[in-house]
């Protein structure tokens, strides 16, 4: 029996794991078909195209293939990521925004306890209280919510196009400041101390296994102690997949003009706008 040299075998073993870290398996953007012989093919294609849920991705035996199991635990492990990741230091930097806190002291608490995310931090409210821009027309708030990767992927975009539709309608803006954990119900405790007539929440919706990064923005009118949920005006799958967050922006600035000018938010301004 031939001796094997340790050392040698040690540098084959080292230099076979180097090269499997170097391979990068590639998904391709779009939904590949992966029903083998289906009896009407171009209704499938045409099915798979008006939804991103899995269907038409066909099976091995029993199962799900190889490249479908893979790219189903890509997903959920970006779905993942997205709830639980800390949005870049570096992107608050370059977008000059003021970083504030809600009560929640981590993403377990945040999760678990709804209202730790409702409120600002004591240190927050007294900076808001320093330094917010008081009596604006409109408040900008971006929040991570339930998604970092959302507002990774779209404020670079969405918010100089908001800020810019804003500024065409001489509609007077506040510096707009970024929360940690924040939920919705966080605006009207912001609005009510800068004194703003609308504020809008840009905020990381619950990721799911079709995209990570959609954004949902919600407004209201001058919110009070008896506010509810349909004073709300809300736009929702703001990514890439859905409205792009450049048009977001300028649609946004445009519902937000209509909210000044009718006075109201939710349910009374579809009413306000419907006569």
């Amino acid at each position: 029996m031939k001796q094997i040299n340790l050392d040698d075998l040690v540098q084959r073993v080292l230099e076979e794991l180097t090269r499997k870290e170097q391979d990068v398996i590639q998904f391709p953007e779009e939904k590949q078909q992966g029903v083998e012989r289906p009896n009407n093919p171009e209704a499938l294609e045409a099915a798979m195209k008006r939804t991103p849920a899995r269907i038409g991705i066909g099976r091995a035996g029993t199962r799900m293939k190889t490249g479908s199991y893979l790219q189903f635990r890509i997903d959920q492990a970006a779905a993942q990521d997205a709830v639980m990741k800390t949005i870049s230091p570096t992107l608050l930097e370059t977008l000059q925004l003021p970083a504030l806190h809600t009560k929640s002291a981590d993403m377990s608490d945040y999760l678990m306890n709804l209202d730790s995310g409702r409120a600002l931090s004591e240190e927050s409210v007294r900076w808001l209280e320093q330094n917010g821009d008081k009596g604006k027309d409109v408040q900008i708030i971006i929040s991570d919510g339930l998604s970092t990767s959302a507002c990774e992927a779209t404020i670079p975009d969405l918010l100089p196009a908001l800020l810019q539709g804003l500024a065409m309608r001489n509609i007077s803006v506040g510096k707009p400041v970024f929360i940690h954990r924040g939920r919705v119900w966080v605006q009207d405790q912001v609005a009510s101390i800068v004194n703003c007539k609308v504020v809008i929440s840009l905020i990381g919706e619950r990721p799911g296994l079709a995209t990570a990064e959609s954004l949902s923005a919600y407004m209201i009118y001058k919110p009070d102690t008896n506010t509810v949920e349909s004073d709300r005006t809300v736009i929702s799958n703001i990514h890439r997949g859905g409205t792009l967050p450049i048009e977001a922006g300028a649609y946004l600035a445009e519902l937000l003009e209509d909210i000044l000018k009718y006075q109201a938010s939710g349910v009374k301004l579809m009413q306000l706008r419907a006569k």
